[in-house]
């Protein structure tokens, strides 16, 4: 299949923007009653789109499995080509043709699921579907937001909500940062006082009295995260933090705390402290069907860089052991100097770095230490709902759409744009201040403003052809979404 060469200003609303447009002549209504036509692969991809188009604009239709005509099409093409070398192209791209009826065809699943997507974007902007093909895939393979709800409990249903919402903008991974306390040299709280949470529940009696008691997640809710998350096509990344932010470790077993547990960090010179983190991974990364696990490993205290890359070799190589790929908060320059002698003395380099903070290790640090990386600055993606700090009002919208994309960490520590390790970047909600009343509402208001910025930033790249003033007209014109949760 050909795709067009022309210009990307030309092209409907759709946030992301698609890449490449080619204009025809004329406009497609959707009618009561339509038809989607696909294969047998992508049956559940047709019922989401049915469900989405009926909650969108009240039009009901049917799927016909197997059939080759239909108002919409679904297929997929292993040989479509696409004007492109970057390897997120066969994976995530598509072409989308509308022009009589809607064709959405993919190498991939995930390809043909993106452009229904953008299908359902031109619906929401307007019930007249404009005749023309587009071509699109995303730059980076790792389209991200974190969501803290550690030190502020999220419910089921938001959760769930959030990977909609995510979904809607072609994000496809959801980092869950999964236990957490409250940050006592702020509040002046003695720890056995502090606010901490660790937000899984097994029934698994040895493991009674460590998830929190307002509020945690079943195996039944973590399931029900999985379904919609696949269904959407995004992949969730649990964290457990340890060995710092960890009080709700310390306080279920303060033997194992420095301090004798009067902290919020293991006693990494006690090896009954990693016997336990392991058996905890142990018992829950079954519960994750996605590929990659996070352990934290930021902030510990400084002047233990020895039992440190002990630790942090001991967990990343469990990980992987338990069949997934580590991912950990850079910490590396203030806890070693650097990145540690190469060979079985050093650090092990098979772990994805979310590169947080230039001090504690940069992106380019990282990356000339052989890392695979991701962009989570904090200086310009992190969140912190009303704090003085970290953007306690919403990222800068209007900063990002016109100096930030995925390979900018600012301040001189930008790497090449596509570096072939920079897996692309993910923003974050920080939970820090405990003590204030909001809810999942509140943080969802403070994240949209900037959410379409982010999108386009991470999917497609920068859009010279729209002022930030014309992007966020496009941005609210398409912003419709399905999910509720947020609502109530």
């Amino acid at each position: 299949m050909s795709v067009p060469e022309t210009a990307p200003a030309d092209a409907p609303a759709v946030i992301p923007s698609l890449k490449r447009w080619s204009a025809g002549a004329g406009g497609v209504r959707l009618g009561g009653g339509f038809a989607v036509a696909h294969s047998p692969e992508l049956a559940d991809i047709a019922a989401t789109l049915l469900a989405d188009i009926a909650e969108l604009t009240g039009l009901s239709g049917s799927a016909a499995s197997g059939a080759v005509k239909g108002d919409i099409v679904l297929a997929l093409d292993p040989h479509l080509e696409f004007p492109t070398d970057n390897a997120t192209a066969p994976a995530e791209g598509y072409v989308l043709a509308v022009d009589g009826g809607v064709q959405v065809t993919a190498r991939t699943a995930t390809g043909v699921y993106w452009g229904t997507r953008s299908l359902l974007q031109m619906l929401a902007a307007s019930a007249t579907l404009p005749v023309g093909t587009a071509v699109d895939w995303p730059n980076y393979p790792v389209r991200g937001f974190m969501l803290d709800v550690g030190r502020r409990f999220s419910r089921p249903e938001a959760v769930r909500d959030w990977i909609r919402f995510m979904s809607w903008h072609k994000l496809n991974t959801f980092m869950v940062h999964l236990n957490d306390n409250e940050i006592t040299k702020d509040t002046k709280r003695p720890w056995d006082h502090a606010q901490q949470a660790f937000r899984l529940a097994s029934d698994s009696p040895w493991l009674a009295g460590l998830a929190a008691e307002d509020g945690s997640y079943s195996r039944a809710d973590w399931d029900s995260f999985e379904d919609v998350a696949a269904r959407r096509h995004v992949r969730l990344v649990p964290e457990i933090d340890v060995p710092a932010h960890s009080r709700s470790f310390t306080r279920w077993r303060p033997e194992v705390g420095l301090n004798g547990g009067d902290s919020d960090m293991l006693d990494l010179g006690n090896p009954d402290s990693t016997a336990l983190v392991k058996a905890v991974f142990d018992e829950f990364v079954p519960w994750f069907r996605g590929p990659a696990v996070h352990f934290g490993a930021d902030e510990y205290a400084r002047g233990h860089s020895e039992e440190y890359r002990t630790f942090f070799n001991a967990i990343s190589s469990h990980v992987r052991s338990l069949g997934k790929d580590p991912v950990a908060w850079g910490s590396l320059t203030v806890m070693s100097d650097g990145a540690g002698a190469p060979g079985p003395e050093g650090y092990d380099r098979d772990v994805v770095v979310c590169a947080w903070n230039k001090d504690w290790y940069s992106g380019p640090a990282a990356v000339a230490d052989g890392y695979r990386v991701i962009n989570t600055d904090d200086e310009l993606l992190y969140i912190v709902p009303f704090a003085d700090y970290y953007h306690g009002h919403g990222l800068d919208a209007r900063a990002l759409f016109e100096d930030w994309e995925p390979h900018v960490f600012g301040d001189g520590y930008d790497l090449q744009p596509g570096h072939p390790q920079l897996l692309g970047a993910a923003s974050a909600v920080w939970n820090d201040l405990v003590l204030l009343a909001y809810n999942e509402r509140v943080v969802y208001e403070l994240v949209k403003p900037a959410f379409g910025v982010l999108a386009q930033k991470m999917w497609a790249g920068a859009v010279p052809w729209l002022s930030f003033e014309e992007f966020t007209a496009r941005s609210k014109a398409v912003s419709s979404w399905p999910g509720k949760a947020f609502m109530d």
